[in-house]
């Protein structure tokens, strides 16, 4: 129900899209005067954001045509080289035949958080690590969009994309996960190393996530612990409408998911579009358009299937299974103990408010066979859940440390044998 309310009230129909359409429109008409009084504008100006709140926004594009190597330009070229019904494999393939040194830049797989959000969201990190390494993203398929007969996905089915992937991918990937990927990361890495395969990836970047929300809980653990999981299934899950591919799937609605978000930072986000309309009304289109260009982004969001979504709540936020040594994927035990082979870095912000500090610092304890110089935690000052992945920190501060780890593990590189640097001895206890 909530799901074809939701359609209704976003169709390009809508007589409240229509008639914001139609003012803006009156209101930019040369031939009429008033709109350029301050009353116009004004009223100019709320038409804008209120179409702007209430559009709906498609998957956004990565965007990202070239990159940086050695002070040269080098373009980039976007292929997918494995697909799954639910993710496809993307490969930003840079194009270095022109370069007189080609890089020997370590390959990195980063896994994007499947929580309502696009792959999109990682652009500035993917941006970031494209002049140093060879990037590959999971790149999610919005579930509304997979037709019933492509079967179920699950996190089983998550844990089992991932170990497909860094098989195919081959030995010495390094994987990076960014906020909810923490968990099925770990799980995926445990079970290659009990199966000594070939492929465990030479190193593991945890970033923002929720390995074991007992530790420091947020709003988010809090809400989840007060509420059995079927009343999460009877009051967030719905059925694909037409005229999408995937009609009837069971699936977790993006804006149920984004309402969630929103909902915790209200007041920040309320005085964001406040801020739109006094820029438009001022005449400042460019810090209007910054403002519009972040909340594009945001607001375009993915469903998740429901066995996803709530095989997720239940092994994650309210079991804790990882942390307690009762995971299974597919019946077989998860040990992240069997982790030997595979560097461990754990990043975690000060003011994260979705994942509170110790939270993904517990895979420490649980990876309890690696030594002293395989693993590292970084805490940033100053940043919340978003900061840790993207902006200025991230870039200037963040991003350095992850490279310098990931080029110290790679077997193939000239500092995989070397000392630790001082900032890899900040290891976890």
């Amino acid at each position: 129900m909530l799901y074809n309310i939701y359609e209704l009230q976003h169709a390009s129909i809508s007589p409240w899209r229509v008639a914001a359409d139609m003012g803006k429109k009156w209101l930019r008409n040369p031939a009429n005067p008033w709109a350029y009084t301050q009353p116009g504008r004004a009223t100019a100006a709320a038409f804008d954001v209120f179409t702007h709140i209430t559009n709906r926004y498609g998957k956004p594009e990565f965007g990202l045509d070239t990159t940086m190597i050695n002070g040269e330009a080098v373009p980039i070229t976007e292929e997918v080289v494995y697909s799954e019904p639910f993710c496809d494999l993307l490969h930003f393939k840079r194009e270095t035949a022109h370069l007189k040194k080609r890089p020997d830049d370590p390959r990195v797989l980063i896994v994007a958080p499947l929580s309502g959000h696009f792959s999109t969201l990682l652009r500035g990190t993917v941006e970031t690590m494209l002049p140093d390494h060879d990037v590959y993203i999971t790149d999610w398929i919005d579930a509304r969009n997979v037709p019933v007969h492509m079967g179920h996905f699950d996190l089983d089915s998550y844990i089992d994309y991932l170990m497909r992937f860094l098989r195919h991918l081959g030995p010495n990937t390094h994987i990076i996960a960014v906020c909810q990927p923490s968990v099925p990361v770990m799980a995926a890495v445990s079970l290659m190393a009990a199966g000594d395969e070939p492929c465990q990836p030479a190193s593991m970047t945890l970033m923002g996530g929720p390995v074991d929300t007992r530790e420091n809980p947020t709003e988010v653990n809090n809400f989840a612990k007060q509420h059995q999981l079927d009343w999460f299934e009877r009051h967030v899950i719905s059925h694909v409408p037409l005229p999408h591919a995937g009609v009837m799937r069971r699936v977790y609605p993006g804006f149920m998911q984004l309402a969630g978000f929103m909902s915790m930072n209200w007041d920040r986000h309320l005085a964001a579009h406040h801020d739109m309309f006094t820029h438009l009304v001022e005449g400042d289109g460019e810090s209007a358009d910054a403002k519009r260009k972040f909340y594009q982004e945001y607001l375009a969001v993915m469903d998740m299937s429901a066995e996803f979504y709530l095989q997720t709540l239940k092994v994650v936020f309210l079991e804790h299974q990882l942390p307690a040594g009762t995971m299974r994927w597919q019946g077989v035990p998860v040990d992240p103990s069997a982790i030997t082979k595979t560097a461990l870095l754990t990043v975690e912000g000060e003011r994260d408010d979705i994942t509170g500090m110790g939270q993904t610092r517990a895979a420490h304890k649980l990876c309890s066979n690696l030594p002293d110089n395989m693993r590292m935690h970084h805490l940033q000052p100053s940043v919340g859940h978003y900061g840790v992945f993207n902006g200025r920190r991230w870039r200037e501060q963040i991003s350095p440390r992850v490279k310098d780890f990931i080029r110290r593990h790679d077997h193939e590189g000239k500092g995989a044998n070397s000392a630790p640097t001082k900032v890899a001895i900040d290891a976890a206890e």
